[in-house]
């Protein structure tokens, strides 16, 4: 399996490997953690919505909080695959928001 794109780092200290998508893109299936973010110059990502799901593809094709997301510029996803248990996906989603507190994230 390929490396990942980028590592996103939490509150923690622990780094997390996503891969990055353009908005629009189609997942499968699949428990995992996502963030939406817009590169602010190359390499410097800003994290606009952080958060995890059971399913990446219905939770990702109509997700409640677009509106927020596209007035905060987010132009790509950042996802992995993750742990089919909850708890597991809701203390990474939780370790990140720490520490980076998207505008979106509530």
């Amino acid at each position: 399996m390929a490396s990942p794109d980028i590592y996103w780092k939490g509150a923690s200290g622990k780094e997390y490997g996503y891969w990055i998508h353009e908005i629009g893109t189609k997942f499968n299936n699949l428990a995992g953690n996502y963030i939406y973010a817009n590169e602010e110059r190359p390499g410097f990502w800003n994290p606009i919505y952080i958060g995890q799901t059971l399913n990446l593809s219905d939770r990702l094709a109509d997700h409640e909080k677009e509106s927020c997301i596209a007035l905060e510029g987010a132009t790509h996803i950042h996802t992995h695959t993750s742990s089919t248990d909850e708890s597991v996906r809701l203390a990474e989603e939780k370790d990140l928001v720490d520490k980076w507190n998207p505008a979106c994230n509530e």
